[in-house]
């Protein structure tokens, strides 16, 4: 199987649950164009997290889905915790990625984890930093080129 994007999710302000968009534009160094965390000044430009861990809430009896994580990215195909930071991916031709981050630290509990005692984005969910930037697409394959 391929891997692929599965959803792409923006929001104006942080801590707010992201909307699902058809496409978007991830700038060089900076993140996705009109998302609220994108920004020059830190590593965590751009986050994702795998379908594969979403399913694992849903099956605690979660009602959640793509963006509902915070995650700019969700994917398909990807074992995304697994890849040691430095790794390069590609999404389509052009756009290039690298990992900058695996999991991080919630300083206060989220919903999610209120409702049901857990949450996957601090293990399963991946930062990345934008290499080389383009328009990316509901559905595009993503590629793991190797380590930096």
């Amino acid at each position: 199987m391929k891997a692929k994007i599965i959803s792409i999710n923006i929001s104006p302000k942080k801590g707010m649950r992201k909307k699902a968009v058809d496409s978007a534009v991830l700038k060089d160094n900076f993140g996705i164009e009109n998302d609220a965390h994108a920004s020059e000044k830190w590593h965590r430009q751009v986050s994702l997290l795998a379908v594969e861990s979403i399913k694992k809430m849903l099956d605690k009896g979660l009602k959640v889905g793509p963006g509902d994580f915070a995650e700019n990215i969700t994917t398909e195909g990807i074992n995304l915790p697994a890849l040691p930071v430095g790794t390069k991916m590609t999404i389509g031709k052009d756009i290039e990625l690298e990992v900058s981050q695996i999991g991080k630290l919630c300083h206060a509990r989220c919903a999610i984890y209120e409702q049901a005692g857990d949450c996957v984005m601090p293990r399963e969910g991946i930062f990345v930093k934008v290499i080389r930037g383009g328009a990316i697409k509901t559905g595009d394959e993503i590629k793991v080129v190797g380590a930096g």
